[in-house]
């Protein structure tokens, strides 16, 4: 047997045995536009990006083929993986926000962090691989070189450094107007372009000095030390990027002050007796998922039950707008499988849990 809640969404309709509940604010099927004003201007931000690496790596590559500059041709490989990386983050920013379908329930927030994850592969694939190779070749064949086309190499390598420090400072602006560091660089699209272009500005500054003493000194090993040097840079970024990534799509929990304020609310409802466990898991850039198991009060009768649910779950959504669905599970707290629950590592806050 179900009955309606009070707000008369069907999804509220619950067995009145089980006494348990749900709500998903986005309903399967639905097909309105979700896009933000954050999303439209991170999009304006990557097609800079884009448009910059796009003339800088050809600039780069020309520059190097002709000076025969290994430091030059890593940042050629190193532009042309930061113009792969800003193709996937268009494609993030596309597909992160169709709406959900039966197939895909709670929407398809997590693309943005699976492509955010290619993107750190192409870094450390393209640009840190290249550039070790780059290095370690000049190395093993340091032989003198004309150096003639190096005055070209160096005005290509000074144009791309202005490119990609206004390219930079488009990137900083915009985490600037959504909050500052720390609520602007959640966005993993946004984040890696500020990666890719605070790295591009060291790599170009490293190419730049390593053709300079190579060209004052005559010996390479200045040149391929700077190879290196961008290569080890670029791992270490990939390897940054690619870790956060991957904290997300394996499912990474809600802000602790986010768990704690809707902890407090539950906790604050007189007709909840005991908080057993409270789970929650990011969806996507501004949505998640909160399920919790509470222990009522004695006394309540099943139509109690459901609109003391329709009401909580309404209260943890004004507290925490990204809680994209709630799940409420009413049990008994003397309950063997409850018991576990409170006592597993999700519940308790151990490895990364709520």
């Amino acid at each position: 047997m179900a009955s309606s809640s009070p707000c008369g969404c069907p999804c509220h309709r619950v067995p009145r045995f089980r006494r348990s509940a749900r709500c998903d604010r986005v309903r399967p099927g639905q097909t309105a536009d979700v896009s933000t004003p954050s999303d439209r201007r991170t999009r304006v931000t990557v097609l800079v990006a884009l448009a910059a690496n796009l003339v800088i790596a050809a600039a780069k590559a020309v520059g190097g083929v002709v000076a025969a500059s290994p430091a030059l041709l890593s940042e050629a490989a190193h532009s042309v993986a930061d113009s792969m990386n800003e193709v996937f983050l268009l494609a993030a920013l596309r597909r992160s926000r169709r709406p959900p379908d039966r197939r895909h329930p709670f929407g398809y927030g997590k693309e943005r962090f699976f492509w955010s994850l290619l993107a750190a592969v192409g870094i450390f694939v393209m640009g840190g691989c290249f550039s070790f190779y780059q290095g370690v070749d000049a190395f093993r064949n340091g032989e003198e070189k004309n150096l003639d086309g190096y005055v070209a190499g160096l005005v290509v390598l000074g144009v791309a450094l202005l490119a990609e420090g206004g390219s930079l400072l488009r990137a900083l602006y915009q985490v600037r107007k959504q909050g500052g560091t720390a609520r602007g660089l959640r966005d993993p699209a946004l984040r890696t372009v500020v990666a890719e272009d605070g790295t591009a500005v060291v790599g170009v500054t490293l190419a730049i000095m390593g053709m300079g003493l190579h060209m004052a000194t005559g010996q390479v090993v200045w040149e391929a030390a700077a190879s290196l040097a961008i290569g080890a840079l670029l791992v270490y970024v990939a390897y940054r990027l690619g870790r956060e990534a991957r904290d997300q799509l394996i499912g990474e929990a809600a802000d602790p002050e986010a768990s704690g304020r809707i902890r407090a609310l539950l906790r604050a409802q007189p007709e909840i007796d005991s908080v057993e466990a409270l789970f929650t898991m990011k969806t996507g850039l501004d949505t998640t998922l909160v399920a919790a198991r509470v222990d009522l009060v004695p006394g309540l009768d099943s139509e109690r039950v459901e609109e003391v649910a329709v009401r909580i779950k309404r209260s943890i959504v004004g507290i925490v707008p990204e809680a994209e669905q709630v799940f409420l599970d009413v049990t008994d707290r003397h309950a063997p499988d409850a018991r576990e629950a409170w006592e597993s590592p999700a519940a308790t806050g151990e490895r990364g849990g709520t």
